[in-house]
């Protein structure tokens, strides 16, 4: 899903200093070596009623990930209505943006609402990364709008892991921020999913494939067309040409980039296939005896790819080129996805995924 209004937007200026959110201890600056970024004690900031499962299986995967060590903020009422939240900290936020509401309007009408509020925290340096199943273009507008874009990116991106059977994820970008794009930010959403890669899955030299109609050159529209001719040019990555949507799950490139409209049908109508297909096959072992006898035989052979297919394992996407951490989970979401999602916000803060990204884009 897209924001609708692609206009740059006005960022607020940072407010004066305010005291602690409920349960939120003073946070402490930590100085690290010289010429290097400043490293902070912040806890991922948590969306708690983002999603369709919110808050129960929101609060219950930020505690389990809490419990692993990374420190956590909720953000929500502080009213009991999240239920069991532990020793959990929590900024208040007390309006909920609907996942059918629009975007930009809900994030500047409902300053109070828990998207508006972490984005805020990381904005504030109260939070190092903020995580939501909720609304995704809401995600992407509270995110820019109390962030900011990091300079120099001309527009933010989704970051998509596909899941490649047997082997390391590929990076769909964009999956669905920007519905028409211009050659140039194709490009730079190249370089900064190349950065990504490198930060999250230590992948040295991640290679670059365009999304197209075709292998060729000369295969797609004027949009692709374009940036291929940019690509062939030499840009910084190492780009191996284009490939076709029946490539995106077979590992041929590290990184696959359409526009945002192209990369979100195709990562729905992904999601879709395989939901039909696991549907087809566990009806098919448990149709008849026989059947169910093999599926003894094959269920526990198959659970290893299904393992590594498995959407809630990838910790969401990410929005690549705000200043700040960003994953954007399922609305679906279950407790393992959150968690999966708060671990990869948290590693992402700690590498400075956001430091590499702005060095790489003002080169």
């Amino acid at each position: 899903m897209g924001l609708k209004d692609t206009r740059p937007f006005h960022l607020p200026a940072v407010p004066a200093r305010e005291a602690p959110p409920y349960r939120l201890s003073e946070l402490r600056l930590v100085q690290g070596p010289s010429g290097d970024r400043d490293q902070l004690t912040l806890p991922v900031a948590v969306d708690a009623l983002g999603g369709d499962t919110a808050p129960g299986e929101i609060v219950a995967g930020a505690l389990a990930a809490h419990a692993a060590g990374v420190p956590i903020v909720l953000v929500g009422p502080t009213d009991g209505s999240l239920g069991d939240t532990g020793d959990l900290e929590i900024i208040e936020a007390n309006e909920v943006i609907g996942m059918d509401e629009d975007a930009a309007r809900s994030v500047r009408s409902k300053k109070d609402s828990t998207l508006v509020r972490a984005a805020e925290a990381v904005r504030d340096g109260r939070a190092s990364a903020m995580v939501s199943a909720g609304n995704t273009g809401a995600t992407m507008a509270s995110a820019l709008l109390r962030m900011g874009r990091i300079s120099g990116v001309a527009r933010p991106a989704i970051a998509t892991p596909l899941p490649v059977p047997g082997g390391s994820p590929t990076v769909l970008i964009d999956a669905g921020a920007n519905a028409e794009c211009q050659p140039e930010w194709l490009v730079q959403f190249a370089q900064m999913a190349a950065v990504y890669m490198r930060q999250r899955y230590a992948n040295p030299d991640p290679s670059v494939a365009l999304l197209s109609i075709g292998e060729e050159s000369s295969k797609g529209n004027p949009l692709i067309k374009a940036t291929h001719a940019i690509f062939a040019e030499g840009i910084g990555v190492r780009f191996i040409g284009n490939v076709e949507g029946r490539d995106l799950l077979t590992g041929q490139a590290d990184i696959i980039v359409p526009d945002g409209f192209t990369g979100n049908v195709a990562l729905k109508a992904l999601e879709g296939a395989l939901q039909v297909f696991m549907g087809i096959l566990m009806s098919a072992i448990g149709s008849t005896p026989e059947t169910k006898s093999a599926g003894d035989v094959l269920i526990p052979a198959l659970l290893p790819y299904a393992a590594n297919v498995d959407p809630e394992a990838t910790g969401g996407a990410m929005l690549l080129g705000v200043d700040g951490v960003c994953i954007i989970s399922h609305g679906s979401s279950s407790a393992r996805a959150i968690t999966n999602a708060v671990q990869v916000a948290h590693d992402m803060a700690e590498g400075d995924l956001v430091g590499h990204i702005r060095a790489a884009v003002s080169r």
